[in-house]
């Protein structure tokens, strides 16, 4: 997944990405099948996109990728109608949270791989799991991303606490919080997004997921307890601030990041981000759970084939060239996306404290990816307008999760 700290990008900066990557403006299949649409939100999302070609170029010293796109914030509206124009881009990038909703846009690759040669079960297994569609995979992914709990260090130390680590139970977390709230800080920040936690994260970590043979199911039981316990940090027990429905959703970053909050939960795409920008030392752990066990919630992202493209073995030929091991542990050494096959993981390590190397590797071998719906992106809509009166204990995660339900029937 790629950082998306700000959601702006303008049609200049989408032409002048393609003129930088050689694309001439014909609209021949050999050209659109070395073409892909993406988020392009700033230039940290086109940094990590160039690293890709960067590093297949190593291989390939003749190989070219044009880059196209609008902000993440509007790629998944925009590419419905891009990818129905005669010029359009063969390659498209997804994620494992919404792959269900491009379903529709994408071609299965099962054949190309076998006729191709690409052994798709070198992959994150979770990560193949959230890119496969009524039994055919959609997406080659690049990173498989475990969710993790990130700490101050500086913070923790001063409050006399002792620093979670590969177990972490729910519990000693909220105690912690509450040991770290105090004069102007909070023991935690949460953003008024869904996906985004916390109560997701801690949700797949006591083993409970919104999304069960393919069928929507926020309501049950316990997934309600885990989103009622995130509400209650800031409606019951006081630890963090009540985001705002119009808050911008890296809030909870600049809270951390400015020394304001002690821990937030969020994704190891951010690791450098957070590890160079923080007001103190930054380590990582566990997502909270009941028992302290952990099961990570998997996110990632991949390459897949428009409905529309006219050359698709052309096309999954440059997929292959972006997806091997060297690249795929190059981009993560460079950019810090977590590789999406294991024997990569090594080069992401490189510089990386031990303890947080273990953690990432822990919720990998645990790890169960986060598989959504095709009306995911309006449940996020849903909770991010109902969010603020759950945290504030105005309404229920019950209601709250009964309403999102309907709202998609």
């Amino acid at each position: 997944m790629i950082p998306r700290k700000t959601m702006a990008v303008t049609a200049t900066l989408a032409l002048a990405l393609l003129t930088a990557c050689g694309n001439d403006g014909s609209d021949d299949g050999s050209s659109q099948a070395a073409s892909m649409y993406t988020w392009i939100s700033n230039e940290s999302d086109r940094a990590q996109w160039e690293a890709f070609i960067t590093a297949a170029q190593e291989e390939d010293p003749e190989f070219t990728l044009a880059l196209e796109g609008p902000s993440f914030a509007d790629y998944w509206t925009t590419v419905h109608t891009r990818i129905g124009a005669s010029d359009a881009p063969c390659i498209l990038t997804t994620q494992a949270a919404r792959t269900q909703e491009l379903a529709d846009l994408l071609i299965p690759l099962d054949d190309l791989a076998e006729e191709q040669g690409l052994d798709l079960s070198a992959y994150n297994d979770a990560m193949m799991q959230a890119m496969t569609v009524d039994g055919t995979v959609r997406a080659v992914p690049y990173d498989a991303e475990p969710v993790v709990l990130y700490y101050n260090k500086d913070l923790f130390a001063e409050a006399g606490l002792e620093e979670p680590g590969l177990d972490y139970t729910q519990e000693q977390f909220l105690s912690d919080a509450k040991a770290l709230t105090g004069d102007g800080q909070y023991g935690v920040a949460v953003p008024p997004v869904f996906t985004g936690g916390p109560g997701m994260p801690v949700a797949f970590a006591n083993g409970n997921v919104p999304v069960e043979n393919g069928e929507l199911n926020l309501t049950g039981p316990r997934f309600v307890e885990d989103m009622q316990w995130a509400f209650d940090l800031v409606a019951e027990h006081d630890v963090a601030s009540a985001p705002q429905s119009g808050d911008a959703s890296d809030v909870h970053l600049q809270e951390f990041t400015s020394g304001n909050a002690a821990m937030i939960i969020d994704g190891p795409w951010f690791y450098e981000t957070l590890t160079s920008e923080t007001e103190g030392e930054v380590g990582i752990a566990v997502v909270p759970s009941a028992t302290g066990e952990p099961q990570g919630m998997i996110q990632g992202s991949g390459f897949g084939i428009s409905q529309t493209c006219d050359d698709p073995e052309a096309a999954f030929a440059n997929i292959m060239k972006i997806t091997t091991p060297d690249v795929v542990g190059q981009v993560g050494r460079e950019r810090g996306t977590v590789p999406s096959i294991a024997g990569s993981v090594d080069a992401w390590a490189e510089g990386k404290p031990e303890e947080d190397v273990a953690v990432v590797e822990a919720l990998l071998e645990s790890g169960v990816a986060l598989e959504t719906t095709p009306t995911w992106n309006q449940l996020e809509t849903v909770f991010s307008q109902h969010s603020s009166n759950g945290y504030r204990g105005n309404r229920t995660a019950e209601e709250i999760l009964t309403t999102m339900q309907n709202s998609v029937r």
